[in-house]
């Protein structure tokens, strides 16, 4: 296991004071070469999705080579949104307080537009596969569906399949961290009233506020 820290950061929906308070705990330190992922949906439902990807673009664009930047199925469901491919249901997915916390930031940050389409599916490391809704059991990592990657839940939750590395993901929300041999889920819900939770995954650490 390499001795490199690295932390995972779970759904964040536009809470931002949380994503704040958060970054002042976990202690990361990228003058040490260590790095940062965020497991996607910073967007959706909380309250200031514009700030939290704000944060997290000029946390990126610091340390391009140290932070990883996951898409989440809300991040699918605002690209189709805005470039007019897909009509969304705003009420049920929350993307109606994304608009509005955009509303006096127009036109649309061309930053923001770049950050959403470079978001990444997965991340792999010697020892871990990050992502964000989970994986296809029994499907090679780079042959996994992008509605997969980002959407799936019991398939994945309910599989006993060994991907060879522990699968760190979000989307679906646990009161606790979801931590079994293999998997270490880490959406505890922040904007349903929960904590905002990451892990120094090498330790096992979680560090929630």
């Amino acid at each position: 296991m390499t001795g490199r820290r690295i932390f995972a950061v779970g759904d964040i929906h536009g809470c931002s004071s949380k994503l704040d308070l958060l970054l002042d705990k976990i202690d990361w330190r990228p003058e040490n070469q260590e790095e940062l992922v965020f497991l996607g949906d910073y967007i959706d439902r909380g309250t200031d999705s514009f700030g939290v990807v704000e944060r997290v673009i000029a946390i990126k664009e610091a340390y391009p080579a140290l932070v990883t930047t996951l898409k989440g199925n809300h991040e699918q469901m605002f690209i189709g949104y805005i470039t007019g491919q897909v009509p969304i249901p705003l009420r049920e997915n929350g993307i109606a307080h994304t608009m509005r916390s955009y509303d006096s930031h127009s036109p649309f940050p061309v930053s923001h537009f770049r950050f959403f389409l470079d978001l990444k599916l997965y991340h792999e490391t010697e020892d871990f596969i990050f992502v964000h809704a989970g994986l296809r059991p029994g499907v090679p990592l780079d042959m996994q569906t992008e509605d997969d990657c980002l959407w799936i839940r019991g398939d994945f939750l309910k599989s006993p399949y060994d991907f060879g590395k522990t699968v760190v993901f979000g989307h679906t929300p646990f009161r606790e961290p979801f931590i079994v041999p293999g998997r270490a889920g880490l959406d505890t819900g922040a904007v349903f009233g929960g904590p905002l939770t990451c892990m120094e995954v090498s330790e096992g650490r979680l560090i929630s506020v």
